[in-house]
């Protein structure tokens, strides 16, 4: 969750120019905090997939030939929560895409291409790879939507009382984390730039 509000204001120095997002850029590839961090995300995802399939098992397993009773609380995340393993799924195809038109270019190759500026600004002047990132940005609102308010419970820190405000919080910050992501991708998409 901070990891897209970090890589989100990172993103949003594309509106200030080639130079500041350039910097930018640079300073995140070479921060030792940001670098260490980098190795605890990719263990975190390796570990939160794992978890997320033996879940949607076990889930699956408990549920062939059950007829359950829905309770009223959890109604507004049940599309998100019954799609999690479908949703993660596309979030995993989007980011083995995205690793490799972005990261992988702009962390080792970048000297020998413009510049990182130019590596974004020409993905987003594709209109298939500007369709799929706004398409994989509204994929991940939906699966954090749920994922939020669900840390929340699994935690035990979620009761009748709190979890609206937990959902909505959720809402709330996820869809402007993709809202934002998506905005970005549309005005360079269009832009003359």
């Amino acid at each position: 969750m901070i990891f897209l509000l970090l890589h989100l204001s990172v993103n949003l120095f594309l509106f200030l120019g080639e130079k500041p997002f350039n910097n930018a850029v640079f300073f995140m590839r070479n921060n030792f905090f940001i670098r260490i961090m980098e190795y605890v995300l990719f263990t975190g995802f390796l570990i939160h997939m794992v978890f997320g399939i033996k879940l949607h098992l076990q889930n699956k397993k408990k549920m062939e030939g059950v007829n359950y009773v829905i309770n009223s609380c959890h109604k507004t995340t049940l599309f998100s929560s019954r799609t999690m393993i479908y949703t993660g799924i596309l979030i995993l195809c989007f980011l083995i895409l995205h690793l490799m038109n972005f990261m992988i270019p702009m962390k080792y190759y970048h000297q020998h291409l413009n510049s990182d500026y130019n590596i974004v600004i020409s993905l987003f002047k594709n209109p298939f790879y500007t369709l799929i990132y706004i398409f994989s940005f509204f994929i991940l609102g939906i699966h954090l939507s749920h994922g939020f308010q669900s840390s929340f419970q699994s935690l035990g820190l979620s009761n009748k009382n709190r979890l609206i405000w937990i959902q909505r919080f959720g809402y709330f910050y996820f869809w402007i984390i993709c809202f934002g992501f998506s905005i970005i991708a549309i005005w360079f998409f269009f832009s003359n730039n």
